[in-house]
């Protein structure tokens, strides 16, 4: 028998992602994010809700880009880091010795040493209630060669993203459980 336990912000998993956007001085910043997701398929669009207390909120209202980029395994310490420090006091490339790249195609940086990088452009915004929900159209997707597998797509195992638990924990990616619209074919 389930128990109810009321209505939460849960949900499993959620991304560990770093959202990456200038700020009205021009200086780069970012913050992490787990409140996410790809939200359409055509055109390729992605979300992502942050509260408005966040520097993040205004540098994407204001020049309507963000880039998410995803963080492997070894950028745990950063990325925790890039949730806890703002923008405003802190230039948090400076303190964590990673790399903030001006993205050609929107007004965004994004982190050099992170292996998969989304470019986008703010679409819509929605008042949630305590989050902004962000959808921005996916320009471009930059990844690093070494995560990519022989067809020239992002392999899950070579990226090795961090996954957010709500209970406030990162974990990594788990062992492969079957071929998605295959495996169901057998029963």
């Amino acid at each position: 028998m389930k128990k109810s336990i009321g209505a939460k912000s849960l949900a499993y998993p959620t991304p560990a992602w770093v959202v990456g956007s200038y700020d009205m001085f021009g200086n780069a910043n970012v913050m992490t994010a787990a409140w996410g997701g790809i939200c359409c398929s055509e055109p390729p669009c992605i979300s992502v809700s942050m509260r408005k207390a966040t520097y993040t909120y205004a540098n994407i209202m204001e020049k309507e880009a963000f880039t998410i980029n995803i963080p492997s395994e070894k950028y745990v310490k950063e990325t925790d880091y890039f949730g806890m420090a703002s923008g405003k006091d802190v230039d948090k490339f400076e303190k964590t010795g990673l790399t903030a790249v001006k993205s050609d195609l929107v007004y965004a940086p994004y982190i050099e040493e992170f292996p998969i990088v989304l470019e986008c452009k703010l679409v819509h915004s929605f008042e949630l209630g305590l989050h902004t929900q962000f959808i921005g159209e996916i320009i471009d997707i930059k990844a690093d060669e070494s995560v990519l597998d022989e067809n020239g797509n992002p392999a899950i195992r070579k990226i090795k993203p961090i996954i957010y638990s709500p209970e406030r924990n990162y974990y990594g990616v788990g062992e492969l459980l079957g071929k998605a619209f295959s495996i169901g074919m057998e029963k």
